[in-house]
This record gives C-alpha cells, structure tokens and sequence, in this order.
C-alpha cells in the first residue's frame, strides 16, 4: 500500500476493524470521522504527514472535544496503515497534533443553580414515609457532600462517623476520602435511620453492614435491607424533582456535585478548597492543595453550616460535628 490509489482501501479496512474491535458508538464516529477527513482532502490524497497536518488545520472552528476525537480516529487510520505497510512519519504527525489542536480548557459546569435550590428547598419539607425520608436524606447528601450517585448509593451504616460528622468513601480509581456531613444532612440520615429502625434489627445483622440508603419498593420486600442502585436512585430524585414543580430534565445526574464545588468556590473564592473536598483526582492538582491543611474543616462549615437552620434531631441524639453527644441513630 505506497500509493495515493490506496487511501479508500486503507479506509475501508481501518473501519471494519473498527467494526469488530470497538463499539457501535465508536464506529459511528470513526466513519464520520473518515467521511470528514476525505471531503476535506480528496479521496486521492496520500495519508502523508502533509495531509495529517491539512485535516487537522480545518478542524479550528470546531469545539477542542470534537478536534480531539477527530484526532484520535485519524490516528488510527494512520496506525492501521503502517501496519499494512504503508509509510508513515511518526514524528511528523505528533508534532502536527501538537500544533493544530487546541487543548480543552477547564471551566465552570454550567447547571440550573435555581432548579436545584428549589429541589433542595422541597426535600427539606419531606418528612413522612421511609421513601419520604430517605429521598430528603440523599438529596440533601448529595447537596452537601459533593459525592457522587454511585458513591452515595454505596455508603453502609459502618462508614459513617457520627460524632465528627464524616465518612469515608472510595471513590473513582478506587481512591479513599474523607467526605464531610453538614448538619442538615446528619439530621436527616439520623430521622431516616431511626424510622427504619425496626426494619434495621430485624434483619439480625450488624447494623453497621446494612447499607446508609435502602430500598423501600415492594420487590425489596418488607423484612430485607437492600442496597439501592443508582439508576434507582436516580429516578427517584427525578420525581422529587417532578414534585417540586420543575422539568426532571432540568437536573442532570451529575450537577448536584456541580452545585457543591460552585457554591464552595463563590463562597470562599479558593478553588484549590472546593477542588479538595470534592475529592477531584487529577494528580496535576494535588500538589496544589498542600498549604490548605486546616482551612478545609473551617471552609466546609462556613459554607455548608453556617446559615442553614436545622431542624432539631430527635431526643437523645446529637448534631454531627461538634456536638457533645456522639450517640449513633437508634438501632
């Protein structure tokens, strides 16, 4: 394969092995990809570093996400014909890359600030069943802990520290943190826990095995604790949203972590904190994050603490961090 002649061929197999290696998603893109690249170059251009580099000027005006995914697949293309024989300037087409791509900046997530506020508003106010209690709990743990649906979903009674008003998680790449509670939320999860908890005993297990957040539907029985899942979970959220007199499309899965992270940073303007407790696991930052120390307790309360009127816990039981009583929810 030396000649210009080869260039549809060297496409046409680069993506039927694409075909049977990747997924269907993949290959839909990939062959957009290669229908792009040879209206932009002609299907007689020679895969040479000269036509890796005019594909990749024509890629300018789009998005830095689109330009890297085009990248990738012309990449490919041109590994695929190497390996086929043809000839090909490694160094030619890094540097290319380097010179026409645009790297994606890091920006604040954009999110419907005021469609969570009121969802948050209106899961304060639920106060009735288990389901009731539970959905007000996670909301306002996903409000005020940055965790992810997964993450939470996960929690087991064990994890939680009470008295300080903790727990800790492992999160992605299977890394451990510590994730801190507000009041709000602690006073929530302890009038959840203790309204389950005749549901807990009965199980005859370790309470502390039994998972933070339960199933309460009628497949999950009424004598078994079972584990929520986060599509479950999800849904569930999504009516109390429904609830609260938004669109459930309004609130996407991940913007309750958005939420956590801006409000940090609007309130104490150090990113560095707000990049911390939200646990963020890019190791290009965590150098940055060494002078904080102390300041990551003091930050947390300010925002997440001070100024949010919890409701009082049930009798014999304390408030999370600070408080002298350091029972746990009955069991």
């Amino acid at each position: 394969m030396n000649n210009i002649q080869d260039t549809p061929a060297a496409i046409s197999g680069f993506l039927e092995s694409v075909r049977y290696s990747r997924s269907p998603k993949t290959h839909a893109t990939y062959k957009q990809a290669m229908k792009l690249f040879v209206e932009t170059v002609g299907e007689a251009a020679a895969l040479s570093s000269d036509t890796y580099a005019a594909f990749l000027r024509s890629l300018r005006d789009y998005a830095p996400s689109s330009q890297a995914t085009y990248k990738t697949a012309l990449l490919g293309l041109y590994t695929y014909y190497a390996e086929q024989g043809g000839e090909v300037n490694l160094l030619a087409l890094i540097s290319a890359g380097r010179r026409y791509i645009r790297k994606q900046g890091k920006r604040l997530p954009q999110f419907d600030r005021s469609g969570l506020e009121t969802t948050i508003n209106y899961a304060q106010g639920l106060r009735g069943d288990l389901p009731e209690l539970r959905d007000r709990a996670f909301i306002l743990t996903l409000a005020d802990t940055g965790l992810r649906i997964s993450e939470a979903c996960g929690l087991r009674r064990g994890d939680m520290d009470w008295q300080e008003g903790r727990a800790m998680v492992v999160g992605k790449g299977d890394k451990q943190g510590v994730v801190r509670f507000s009041a709000r939320a602690m006073a929530a999860l302890k009038d959840y826990l203790n309204a389950r908890a005749k549901l807990d005993g009965g199980t005859g297990k370790p309470l502390s095995s039994l998972p933070l957040f339960a199933r309460h539907d009628k497949k999950a029985g009424g004598k078994r604790v079972l584990q929520v899942a986060s599509n479950g979970m999800w849904y569930a959220v999504k009516e109390r949203v429904r609830q609260a007199g938004l669109s459930p499309e309004s609130i996407r899965v991940h913007d309750f972590r958005h939420y956590f992270v801006t409000m940090i940073y609007l309130a104490t303007g150090d990113l560095k904190a707000a990049q911390e407790l939200a646990r963020h696991s890019d190791s290009k930052t965590t150098s940055l994050y060494a002078h904080i120390g102390g300041k990551i307790d003091e930050i947390y309360d300010q925002v997440f603490n001070q100024g949010h009127e919890s409701p009082a816990p049930p009798a014999g039981q304390g408030r999370g961090r600070g408080s002298s009583d350091t029972s746990q929810p009955d069991p």
